[in-house]
């Protein structure tokens, strides 16, 4: 390597600058209110493109090529070690700690980010912002897939247009504007996608690179203007602060932090105010670990808020960011310093050694994948709970979107066997929760039927709802589909029976119950006037009583389903934890109850059961009781027989909807014995 292309002198404001980053990211993980924490990966980009875009052009600015061959290893050496050892001190935490279906899911996360795909993962999984994130220990690896999706993009791009240097400068400013701008128009609509994957995310490094060129082209000492270095401060403490987490992020958002940055690399290696703070001892530090830091800190923060079922106080959580500092510091003294320093360690030794780590972690992912997130790890006492935790599961390949009406739009399940569908069930998620049973029992009794389902829409007509687990539009939709169900009463000509199928007690109270009473939902008529200061549960009976109505101009039988029991403190995943984690060392105590009072459910119960008792009472409806199959007479249970019935507070497992599907049988009643009268006519 000649002196051009040797790495420049070394700059203690980068450090600063990492620092700045890497605590911005690991304060907010671990809740401190910085609302846009999360920016420091936005600052990371542009630092490892203005350093690594930096060498590449220093390298091809002097001999007119780059050799593949030393920068990969370079990389190797940098990333490799401290990775594969986060890599497998986490997976064997995981062991321990996680449950089947989550540590499956890690396998999977295992594979992806070693072969630098982690954050294409996570784009078809969930948001980064999502609470189901926090279950993820990989999550974090997104970032580092964008930039060893940059590394293999900027070395091959170099190489392709080598003989033209204008033509390169061209390209790479070209890629740069059309991936910025793609960012931002494409964020308001597809905000994950620009969050995660490298095409959106490219300009964020390519500035980076296009400021090394300008500078290498200058001859720059990146002394630069004071006022600058400041402006850039405040602009890179202004996004860390302020910037909202959200969909609108990256977008025209990002140009903030990335602006910033770049000021504080022209002006660091002056003697400004802002490049001596940089160069503060405290923050080199925690530049110099950063690395090690970033891998460290988000697998501690998750697995011990899975242990713990979140912090106890602010002074936890300074405990665990204490161990994540401990981890990194360790990390960069045992194994990023020691390889990185080790000049006598061979090429071939250091890409055997990665080929190896990763050969052992698409292993150990594909084995723990395929082996559904090993259950036998736990005792028995977990693994009623695992097992409901995993029974939630259905075949909906029958199920199809109607292209033709009345149903046009509508995602339509059949259930039985083939054939023009005799029986209708209108409901919501808890109807989705009966499927198997459902679909069972019409089978046995040799009667079609579909299947209407909408998450937290109450099968009724002219109501509309507003709930706090809903989007705008999901709550809009629900109306929508109501309403269209409604005006195709009139044109399902085969369909002598319906079955009403709803979590009456949510709709009639307008909360949910325990570990979901956070969950709100407010209903409203469509038509006629709004009673003021109406009560809710009013509003549910007149709406259960004109459905009912409606539905007898066309139906000659009405059937509704009496919610089942809620175990308010239930939840089947959050009770396999508690066993699952019994003495281990800072497990959370457990909170979860499997069995309740009966009469303690009966109160909430009477209130949403009152209108269709009514309704019952005058014949005009048959009302299935489940509570027989679930309570006995002073108390109801999650676990019957040893078999997990619930999967959370008030959606059952498909073990319980297939045990139960004798409930169903007054729905198909009649249709049989007319089927076996006319094969025996025809006969």
């Amino acid at each position: 390597m000649t002196s051009q292309t040797r790495h420049p002198p070394y700059r203690g404001d980068i450090d600063g600058l990492r620092a700045i980053a890497v605590l911005s990211v690991v304060l907010y993980h671990f809740g401190v209110p910085l609302t846009g924490g999360f920016t420091g990966v936005d600052i990371f980009f542009v630092i490892s493109g203005f350093l690594i875009g930096g060498i590449l052009w220093r390298e091809y600015d002097a001999t007119g090529r780059i050799w593949l061959s030393h920068f990969y290893l370079r990389r190797f050496r940098r990333l490799a070690p401290a990775f594969f050892t986060m890599l497998a001190v986490t997976a064997a935490a995981a062991w321990v700690l996680m449950l089947p279906f989550e540590f499956r899911e890690f396998g999977k996360t295992a594979i992806a980010s070693t072969v630098y795909l982690s954050n294409v993962l996570f784009f078809r999984q969930t948001g980064y912002f999502d609470v189901a994130a926090h279950d993820k220990p990989l999550l974090h690896t997104w970032s580092l897939a964008v930039e060893e999706q940059f590394y293999i993009f900027l070395p091959l791009l170099i190489l392709l247009l080598a003989r033209w240097r204008w033509g390169l400068l061209g390209a790479l400013v070209a890629i740069w504007a059309v991936s910025l701008a793609a960012c931002v128009v494409l964020t308001p609509a597809y905000p994950t996608a620009t969050f995660f994957l490298f095409p959106f995310r490219a300009w964020e490094l390519l500035s980076g690179v296009l400021l090394a060129i300008w500078g290498h082209r200058r001859q720059s000492d990146w002394h630069g203007w004071a006022p600058f270095a400041w402006l850039g401060l405040a602009l890179v403490l202004v996004s860390v602060i302020f910037i909202p987490a959200g969909p609108l992020f990256p977008g025209l958002l990002a140009i903030v932090p990335v602006a910033g940055t770049l000021m504080l690399l022209s002006t660091g290696n002056g003697t400004n105010g802002v490049s001596a703070i940089l160069r503060l001892p405290a923050l080199r530090f925690f530049g110099l670990i950063s690395y090690s830091l970033y891998l460290w800190h988000w697998p501690v923060f998750v697995l011990s808020s899975y242990l713990r079922d979140g912090y106890a106080n602010p002074l936890e959580a300074v405990i665990w960011m204490a161990l994540s500092v401990a981890l990194a510091w360790l990390s960069w003294r045992f194994v990023e310093q020691p390889v990185r320093r080790a000049r006598n360690l061979p090429g071939w030794a250091v890409l055997v050694g990665t080929l190896g780590a990763s050969a052992a972690a698409l292993g150990f992912g594909a084995y723990v994948y395929l082996k559904d997130g090993l259950p036998q790890r736990f005792g028995p006492e977990a693994a009623v709970h695992i097992a409901a935790s995993g029974d939630f599961l259905q075949d909906f390949s029958r199920c199809y979107v109607a292209d033709d009406l009345p149903l046009d739009g509508l995602e339509v399940c059949p259930i039985g066997p083939v054939g023009p569908p005799k029986v209708l069930v209108w409901g919501d998620s808890h109807l989705r929760a009966f499927k198997e049973g459902l679909d069972l029992a019409a089978h046995e009794a040799g009667v079609p039927g579909i299947i209407l389902w909408r998450a937290g829409c109450p099968p009724l007509i002219d109501v509309r709802k507003v709930e706090t687990a809903a989007t705008p539009a999901q709550n809009t939709a629900c109306a929508q589909a109501n309403t269209q169900i409604k005006q195709a009463f009139a044109r399902l000509g085969s369909i002598e029976a319906v079955l009403l199928v709803g979590r009456w007690g949510y709709y009639a109270e307008g909360t949910g119950s325990g570990l979901d009473a956070g969950n709100r939902i407010a209903i409203y008529p469509i038509t006629g006037p709004e009673q003021v200061d109406e009560a809710q549960s009013a509003v549910v009976s007149r709406a259960a009583e004109a459905t009912v109505g409606y539905l007898e101009r066309y139906f000659d039988r009405i059937l509704v389903l009496r919610q089942p029991p809620e175990i308010p403190q239930y939840d089947s995943r959050r009770a396999a934890r508690e066993a699952a984690h019994a003495g281990l060392p800072f497990a959370a105590p457990p909170t979860t109850e499997a069995e309740v009072p009966r009469a303690a459910l009966e109160a909430r119960a009477a209130l949403a059961d009152a209108p269709w008792k009514t309704l019952a009472a005058e014949g005009r409806i048959e009302l299935i009781d489940p509570w027989p199959k679930f309570c006995d007479e002073t108390r109801c249970s999650a676990i019957v027989d040893g078999v997990g019935q619930f999967f959370d507070n008030n959606h059952v497992t498909n073990a319980a909807a297939l045990r139960v599907r004798d409930l169903f049988a007054p729905l198909f009643e009649g249709f049989a014995a007319e089927a076996a009268q006319t094969g025996a006519t025809d006969g």
